[in-house]
């Protein structure tokens, strides 16, 4: 008897609860929201933003570095790479 139930269990679990578990996370992940097309251009403009800051303040501590030598920069320069967004339309912007 211990053992009927424990293969009844199994194979409900198995035929049962693992499908009806995969699809309803599978109906979650399709109805969650994606990213519109407002959304993706508020990135860009964001980014485009926070790149001129970034250079804005990389001016400034060049101005400083060149007032005082022993001024060091909070955080080391970064450079980007060839397809940033400074080749893209939207960095043309003003």
């Amino acid at each position: 008897m211990g053992d009927f139930l424990t293969a009844a269990v199994a194979i409900s679990v198995l035929f049962i609860g693992l499908p009806w578990l995969i699809l309803h996370y599978i109906t979650k992940w399709k109805q969650s929201p994606t990213l519109t097309n407002e959304d993706e251009r508020l990135l860009d403009d964001m980014h485009v933003t926070a790149r001129r800051l970034e250079e804005r303040l990389q001016t400034i501590e060049r101005i400083i570095a060149a007032d005082n030598p022993d001024f060091r920069p909070s955080m080391p320069r970064r450079e980007y790479p060839e397809s940033d967004f400074r080749n893209n339309d939207y960095a043309r912007r003003d």
